[in-house]
């Protein structure tokens, strides 16, 4: 256990200490549940950070790191969708949840073939999680700041964090293509 993978764990057990704290009933949880994602969100950076730097970089860590990714933005769409109970929310909801379950399982399948480089994170699918990220966490928070409608900016985020979602998609099923087409059954 290096300190990138207990980053990675840390981040999986907050995520029901992030939905404690999204329903807890005063004023301000929503503030509270917002700084618990963004503690969340930060581990993500970190562990990846340190793990390059102190070439700390595990087969665990690997694999846990895109599962906790996964799971934390799930959780959060999904709380959000409660929140924001309209189509409005769902639609982007639904298309990023189902877009990381079709590009696990052509991950998953890619590497079964040989082919896992070719479906590589890659500058679009960074990018999105960026966008995405702020948006939950915009999405959380609610309150406006500074002057500035805090939540419809979540809103126009998350919208453009899902273009980002359906164009890495795109991008991946491309790059897969040549591999699935010319698959042959054993």
């Amino acid at each position: 256990m290096n300190l990138p993978n207990f980053l990675t764990l840390s981040r999986i057990l907050l995520i029901p200490i992030f939905v404690v704290v999204f329903y807890l009933p005063f004023e301000g949880a929503h503030i509270a549940a917002m700084y618990v994602y963004l503690l969340a969100s930060m581990t993500d950076w970190l562990d990846g950070y340190l793990a390059r730097k102190h070439n700390q970089i595990t087969g665990f860590g690997a694999f846990l790191d895109p599962v906790a990714d996964k799971l934390l933005v799930a959780v959060a769409l999904v709380l959000l969708v409660e929140a924001y109970p309209t189509i409005w929310m769902s639609l982007p909801a639904a298309i990023i949840i189902g877009r990381e379950i079709v590009i696990s399982a052509l991950r998953e399948w890619m590497a079964s073939e040989g082919q896992r480089d070719k479906v590589a994170v890659g500058s679009i699918g960074k990018l999105k999680t960026t966008v995405q990220m702020i948006a939950l966490l915009f999405l959380i928070y609610q309150q406006p700041l500074w002057g500035l409608p805090i939540a419809e900016i979540g809103f126009v985020l998350l919208y453009v964090a899902t273009l980002l979602t359906l164009w890495s998609m795109w991008l991946y099923l491309r790059a897969a293509l040549p591999v699935l087409l010319n698959h042959q059954d054993r």
